[in-house]
């Protein structure tokens, strides 16, 4: 199967043209490319983000065309794919119309089929792509699963219970703030810049995780729900009271390691908490706070500690932010299950929530 997909939730404008063949993959070509004008506004701008998505989209697909098949040519182009896929949710409305419009109009003009990828989804299958944990091919089903999935990202904190690569019923999500926006609001509030949380992961570094005491809502509750606003404003109240302190690099690293450490230690709790609860086979980190190096090896050591005999899976860095590459994969797991989706009535949906 020969899968073309595009991803343009939220900044990020990719294409991916994924070959797979007796369940492994054959090739893999992605392009991805950011959108750098957001970072004068201190974050994401829907407006500019689809504009910039319209703009940038046909030369992706040209180039990507080009390593296909040697040349700018869309035709040659779709007698190479079997399938189009499209990121159609969560995300921004206006940007995931982008994308899904494009690979809708491209499955008309080819007549191919069309299958409409759920985000999560494609960060959790990032786990599958080459060089992953769990590697297309690399180990069977009746291995990985029952699966948990911790997805953390600046939009999205859940944890999610697989029973198949296709299957997912969510147990519990943030009730407020994502991990990912703590990160960002707090880095914003220090003045590190956009995106800020691997500027502050950065400079926590080289500060003392417990130089400050930060607040680590639901922590203790036994249940899978999060909640990170409390954080946020114990943060901001704290920073408004030393603004005289926030030139001072030590001030600034210690805070970084410390707000980082309240938040890892909260995910990482109720993860392994569940992950035990729920007897699984296999832990899927996914999500771009998954680049995050002290999540991973948190998670990992709790994980190792409470339940030895499960699997922990995460993704190459080159997979954890947004891209392509994994909606062809999540695309894959869905058409060889058998699903296919309208071109005529498909639409963006910002809101698709992951196991309901």
């Amino acid at each position: 199967m020969r899968i073309l997909a595009i991803e343009s939730s939220c900044d990020e404008s990719a294409a991916a043209y994924l070959e797979i063949k007796d369940g492994r993959v054959l090739r893999l070509e992605q392009l991805v490319a950011s959108q750098a004008i957001h970072s004068k506004f201190g974050g994401v701008v829907p407006e500019i983000a689809a504009r910039e998505h319209a703009a940038t989209m046909p030369h992706i697909l040209d180039e990507l065309a080009k390593s296909v098949v040697g040349k700018p040519d869309g035709g040659e182009l779709g007698r190479q794919v079997d399938v189009l896929a499209a990121t159609s949710g969560p995300g921004l409305v206006t940007s995931l119309k982008v994308g899904l419009d494009s690979a809708r109009t491209l499955s008309v003009a080819w007549s191919k089929d069309l299958v409409a990828v759920n985000h999560i989804a494609g960060h959790i299958a990032a786990n599958w792509l080459p060089g992953a944990p769990l590697e297309l091919g690399s180990v069977s089903d009746s291995e990985v699963f029952p699966a948990l999935a911790l997805v953390v990202s600046g939009g999205h904190t859940e944890l999610l219970l697989m029973s198949s690569l296709t299957e997912f019923r969510l147990l519990g999500a943030t009730r407020d703030d994502a991990a990912g926006e703590a990160f960002d609001k707090t880095a914003k509030l220090m003045g590190l810049g956009y995106p800020g949380g691997p500027a502050l992961s950065k400079r926590a570094e080289s500060g003392d995780p417990a130089a400050y005491d930060f607040p680590r809502p639901l922590m203790n509750d036994t249940g899978d729900e999060f909640s990170f606003s409390g954080l946020k404003t114990a943060v901001r109240y704290f920073l408004s009271d030393r603004r005289e302190q926030l030139t001072d690099e030590k001030f600034l690293a210690d805070v970084s390691a410390s707000v980082q450490r309240a938040i890892t230690e909260t995910l990482v709790t109720k993860a392994v908490r569940a992950a035990v609860r729920h007897q699984v086979k296999t832990v899927v980190l996914a999500g771009g706070v998954a680049a995050n190096r002290e999540l991973r090896e948190s998670l990992g050591s709790r994980l190792k500690a409470k339940l030895p005999d499960a699997r922990y899976a995460v993704p190459p860095l080159t997979y954890c932010t947004d891209n392509a590459a994994m909606i062809a994969m999540a695309a894959y797991f869905s058409a060889v299950s058998g699903r296919r989706d309208d071109v005529t009535s498909i639409d963006a949906d910002s809101g698709w929530e992951l196991g309901r």
